[in-house]
């Protein structure tokens, strides 16, 4: 890793995939190697792009979000979010381990919403300055299994995204996986439906082969 630009980490995934705890286990690991994380979010990180999230994931009056709207604002949360906070951090030469990223945008607003590949392709590296992730972890789980997971949280509400129907979900997972299947080499598919610290395990490795 060059001390100049720092490792910038990514975990991707449906929701209930587990992702946030293997964050948690990543971000422990690498700083017991005496290496400094910052931990963040998308949509979020900022303050800024912390209130741009609460729109676009919880907007709940009469008035519809549409779909083009709801791509700028999540690319407008990251245009926040990147310049403010991520590259600031990567440019001290600290490892950013990020939960959700430009390719979440490529799923759900893409995949899922059918919004144009090559408008979102063309808003995700001008929101992102360009900068994509040194390393993806894919958190793959069927979405049938996620929610199963998540049933607890439908007491409190489920968001916008949570609240779709399965189909947006399964094809929110197959733009993941096609994601991976282009990109081998940066995204790493991993089986969330596994025991949490055997795959926090299979992740320390694979970032070890990658990183020291």
């Amino acid at each position: 890793m060059s001390k100049s630009n720092g490792f910038f980490i990514t975990f991707e995934g449906p929701e209930g995939a587990g992702k946030s705890s293997q964050v948690a286990h990543l971000a422990e690991y690498l700083t017991s190697r005496g290496m400094e994380c910052v931990l963040t979010r998308e949509p979020g990180g900022t303050g800024l792009a912390e209130t741009i999230r609460q729109v676009v994931k919880s907007h709940n009056t009469g008035e519809k979000v549409h779909d083009a709207t709801e791509l700028l604002l999540m690319e407008a949360a990251r245009a926040q979010h990147v310049r403010e906070k991520i590259l600031p951090a990567l440019d001290a030469g600290k490892v950013v381990i990020c939960d959700r990223f430009s390719d979440s945008t490529t799923a759900y607003q893409g995949g899922a919403r059918k919004l144009p590949g090559n408008i979102i392709g063309i808003l995700n590296d001008f929101a992102s300055a360009g900068r994509k992730p040194d390393l993806t972890f894919l958190m793959d789980l069927p979405p049938e299994a996620g929610f199963a997971r998540i049933s607890s949280r439908q007491s409190e509400g489920f968001d916008r995204f949570e609240n779709e129907k399965l189909e947006f979900h399964r094809q929110v997972r197959e733009a993941f996986l096609k994601i991976a299947h282009n990109d081998p080499q940066r995204v790493k598919v991993i089986d969330a439906a596994g025991e949490e610290l055997e795959i926090a395990q299979q992740i320390r490795k694979i970032t070890n082969d990658t990183l020291f």
